[in-house]
């Protein structure tokens, strides 16, 4: 029996890219999908699985990134709009391309990611003493806030929104064509596009995955790709590792996590590019 034939296998896994993806705010997706493909799943049955994950982990993680003050509600629902409705965009489209096509996009647009993550090195966001009062979250009415780093308040504020905004679209085109949730372009988006502080950005783009998910698997419902007992194995891992990432998430340094993300970026584009082209 292969790891896609077994229940306990399939949850174990889903378990694991959970906690990796949610950590590095990419989603575990993003590392499901290409390893189901490479233990021998087809791709047209490998993303609904994927998008399974995805809101099952964002779902698990969503609590404890509320109670840290990371979530932006204001910036998650401006960058989910075009998300959505890319992701149905790509759901629709998916069932018509070529494996070889879809995963030099793949490949691709994770070593951008990749590339953006381990080229810039330090802190950008800085505590500032003038906001030390604060309590930490979002700013009502603005797209900045602030988060606690080692006890010290930073502050934040979204830039180049059109330009975010236009990479959403595309992250939940990807996110449908291939299932992976479109988290692995939407956090260096918001990061590094957007100037977000990393924390904020894995966990805004951790929270409005589900979204993203739900939309797709609206439509690979209603196409007949979703097979309920692989299925129900994926949500019961992701939801586990979704709620672990979440812990570790809060955890870890800034810099830390931005070399989490990158190297699980590479190791995706990888393992995609060696599937598909040999």
């Amino acid at each position: 029996m292969t790891v896609p034939d077994s229940p306990a296998a399939l949850a174990a896994l889903a378990a694991i890219a959970a906690a990796l993806g949610t950590n590095g705010g990419i989603g575990g997706a993003t590392l499901l999908v290409p390893a189901l493909v490479a233990l021998g799943m087809a791709p047209v049955d490998a993303a609904p699985l994927g998008l399974v994950a995805v809101g099952g982990s964002s779902l698990a993680a969503a609590s404890r990134q509320l109670r840290n003050n990371l979530v932006h509600h204001r910036l998650g629902v401006s960058i989910e709009l075009p998300a959505s409705a890319g992701a149905v965009v790509g759901a629709l489209l998916s069932v018509g391309l070529p494996d070889r096509l879809l995963a030099g996009v793949l490949a691709g647009a994770a070593l951008v990611g990749a590339v953006s993550g381990l080229t810039r090195t330090g802190v950008r966001n800085q505590p500032e003493a003038a906001f030390s009062g604060d309590s930490g979250g979002e700013w009502p009415g603005t797209l900045g806030g602030s988060y606690e780093l080692d006890g010290a308040a930073v502050p934040y504020h979204a830039r180049r929104l059109a330009p975010g905004l236009v990479a959403s679209s595309v992250a939940g085109l990807v996110a449908g064509l291939s299932g992976v949730g479109g988290g692995f372009l939407k956090t260096p988006t918001l990061s590094e596009l957007m100037h977000v502080p990393v924390r904020v950005a894995a966990a805004t783009t951790s929270f409005t995955l589900g979204i993203t998910a739900t939309a797709g698997l609206a439509v690979f419902a209603g196409q007949g790709r979703i097979d309920a007992d692989p299925a129900a194995a994926v949500l019961v891992g992701a939801l586990a590792g979704g709620a672990l990432g979440a812990v570790v998430q809060g955890r870890i340094s800034p810099p830390v996590a931005r070399r989490v993300a990158a190297s699980l970026l590479v190791l995706v584009a990888v393992v995609v590019a060696l599937r598909a082209w040999w």
